[in-house]
């Protein structure tokens, strides 16, 4: 990897970080973490609500990054109902006048005007206020080219496929490099459902002002989506693949210096290689009980080692004297070591609900995935998996069922197709190995440049 040479500015960069999605705010800060590094004469005042702050942060970022916490939008008294969708809208609502307020206060503290905002894609008012605070407007999509190209042509499908009586099946080959995804794939806020609440609204504004945006950045690899990767140049004013700082070492660490808490690595290491499945499904939603039954009922019917990830409250769900019976077969923990455990030698396949970041470690790690989608952008990504780089499958009818997941953990593990999926995940892998150390290494600088000029 080359040392890149140390910029001097000296500017101020407030980065918007997103919440209550952990898939948005914890990229966000990686990629804070390297800028900062790399320009440690510019201050990067990190916004972000106090509760995501505290899961994401550790006591070793750069001096130069200034935490923040804001407000989460939901007003005193206010009985929450436990959806995410509900937080999130309400923290979109608050949050023009909660980051101007904010961002104000972080001028006066560090004695800088703001020269630049990095901010979350989803923050499509960032438009007007780097105008009227005369910086520039960075904007970082948390998903990969395929989900942020079905929200740019948000009108195009709508006016194409219409609103209502919406044909699924039919493909997206009206816009360029889609041609493989169906209308069933793009999520939901682009064309189904109730687009006049506030996140679908929200999205569609993203869609219209990104354009204005100085540069658009993914946490990607070019040679992921290179054709979506055209489209999106020839429609914003600079796009980027930035490799997520995460992945930038393909080599396992010292088992020592990883934290596992829950010793996945000891249990691991007494395992066959490419034998072991990893199951996790996010930090945002599960899927429903009687299908965390029925991942249960398919692993130890398929005797297949496993390393599951599931949330403590969640447990309660799995059949009666399950961990007992397969108590030599695998564990479940209620938080792994995501990353490591994908490059682990003894990992053979990982269950996933196909988000992004969790398909980016998978592929970068070599690794088969069978997916079953959830929400967002998790259909799109699992189309990508099982058709257009053909690493994976989804499972049948997007529901787990015993029988099922069994049978895709012996199609993956055993048959012909899971061996195809092994050779595409290896050579996926070696092509996105290549991708860092060029055009991610490139990209990245040309990001620096752009975020931290004066």
């Amino acid at each position: 990897m080359f040392k890149l040479p140390e910029p001097i500015r000296d500017s101020h960069v407030a980065v918007l970080g997103f919440f209550p999605v952990g898939a948005h705010a914890g990229p966000l800060l990686a990629v804070t973490r390297r800028l900062a590094a790399a320009a440690p004469s510019t201050i990067f005042s990190f916004f972000n609500t106090a509760r995501s702050n505290a899961s994401l942060l550790s006591s070793d970022h750069p001096e130069n990054i200034r935490i923040h916490d804001v407000d989460d939008g939901v007003p005193e008294g206010t009985v929450l109902t436990g959806s995410p969708r509900e937080m999130l809208e309400m923290f979109l609502e608050a949050a023009p006048q909660t980051f101007h307020r904010e961002i104000a206060a972080a001028e006066t503290e560090v004695g800088k005007k703001v020269t630049c905002m990095l901010t979350d894609a989803f923050f499509w008012f960032a438009a007007d206020m780097a105008v009227e605070m005369k910086a520039t407007w960075v904007a970082f999509w948390a998903g990969g080219a395929n989900s942020l190209c079905a929200h740019l042509y948000t009108d195009r499908i709508r006016e194409t496929i219409g609103v209502k009586d919406v044909r699924t099946e039919e493909t997206l080959g009206f816009i360029p490099g889609m041609e493989n995804y169906r209308v069933k794939d793009i999520p939901e806020e682009v064309a189904f459902g109730d687009l006049d609440t506030v996140f679908p609204k929200a999205l569609h504004q993203m869609s219209l002002v990104l354009p204005r945006a100085s540069a658009v950045f993914i946490s990607s690899f070019e040679e992921l989506e290179p054709t979506l990767a055209h489209n999106l140049r020839s429609k914003l004013v600079r796009f980027l693949n930035i490799p997520p700082p995460t992945l930038l070492s393909f080599t396992l660490k010292r088992e020592t210096l990883v934290r596992d808490p829950h010793g996945c690595f000891a249990w691991m290491g007494k395992r066959s290689p490419a034998s072991v499945a990893y199951i996790s499904f996010g930090t945002v939603m599960e899927p429903p009980p009687a299908e965390l039954v029925a991942i249960a009922q398919g692993l130890e019917s398929s005797k297949v080692p496993f390393v599951w990830s599931l949330k403590e409250k969640n447990m309660v769900h799995l059949p009666k004297g399950f961990l007992d019976r397969t108590r030599e077969q695998g564990i479940v923990v209620p938080w792994a070591p995501q990353v490591e455990l994908l490059k682990h030698e003894a990992t053979g396949v990982n269950v996933t609900h196909c988000g992004w970041n969790s398909v980016l470690e998978s592929v970068s790690a070599g690794v088969p995935i069978i997916g079953r989608p959830i929400l967002a952008d998790n259909r799109l990504n699992g189309r990508a998996v099982e058709v257009v780089w053909k690493v994976g499958m989804m499972v049948n009818n997007g529901v787990f069922t015993k029988e099922g997941f069994e049978k895709c953990l012996h199609q993956v593990s055993v048959h012909d197709d899971g061996k195809t999926m092994k050779a595409n995940a290896k050579k996926l892998k070696e092509i996105i190995q290549e991708d860092v150390s060029t055009k991610g290494f490139e990209n990245f600088k040309v990001l620096l440049d752009e975020i931290v000029k004066v």
